[in-house]
């Protein structure tokens, strides 16, 4: 019996000075995303639903399709009115990386973790604006420099920035994307 409490307490103690095992996020060298939200002071809302007949993200294999969001604020309401009007560049700017956080929080809700996200693949970014505007990829760099500052070179995307003559509700701006996703 001593042999046999012996043993185990020796196991124990062997277990107990043994390196700990470092996460596969530690190993890569990839910053946790959560940490990095939180860090930057942001908190994802709840993924609102849909407003009609279709679903905020569909997937197929690795590839997570995100529908278009706008600039929804903490309120409930949306950034309003056409870029080169009611808006200048520098609130669009604002307004689409409010849009980034409302595209994060569908995807989490639609992924269930952040740190799953290989690559933000595709960007379309839609800006409300006068007719005559050219300055739709200065107020898209919002969503887009948002989402390099929370992935990194992952955040780096193929993009589109164009202007409409308005959008649904008159939003500011409507940004959907493609991100790749681990299994």
């Amino acid at each position: 019996m001593r042999t046999f409490i012996f043993l185990i307490f020796s196991v124990l103690v062997i277990a107990c000075n043994q390196p700990k095992v470092e996460t596969a996020k530690a190993q890569t060298g990839d910053p946790d995303i959560e940490a990095k939200l939180t860090e930057m002071g942001i908190t994802l809302p709840n993924a609102g639903a849909p407003v009609a007949n279709y679903v905020n993200a569909v997937r197929t294999g690795n590839l997570v399709f995100m529908a278009g969001k706008g600039p929804k604020k903490e309120d409930g309401t949306y950034i309003t009115g056409q870029v080169g009007k009611d808006l200048t560049v520098e609130e669009g700017y604002a307004a689409a990386r409010l849009t980034g956080i409302q595209q994060l929080a569908a995807l989490k809700a639609e992924i269930g973790d952040l740190n799953k996200v290989k690559r933000i693949v595709k960007v379309t970014g839609m800006v409300n604006a006068i007719p005559g505007f050219g300055d739709q990829p200065e107020v898209v760099n919002g969503f887009s420099d948002f989402m390099v500052e929370v992935f990194g070179e992952k955040g780096k995307h193929a993009r589109a920035a164009v202007g409409m003559g308005s959008l649904p509700r008159n939003i500011a701006v409507e940004i959907e994307m493609i991100v790749e996703v681990e299994d």
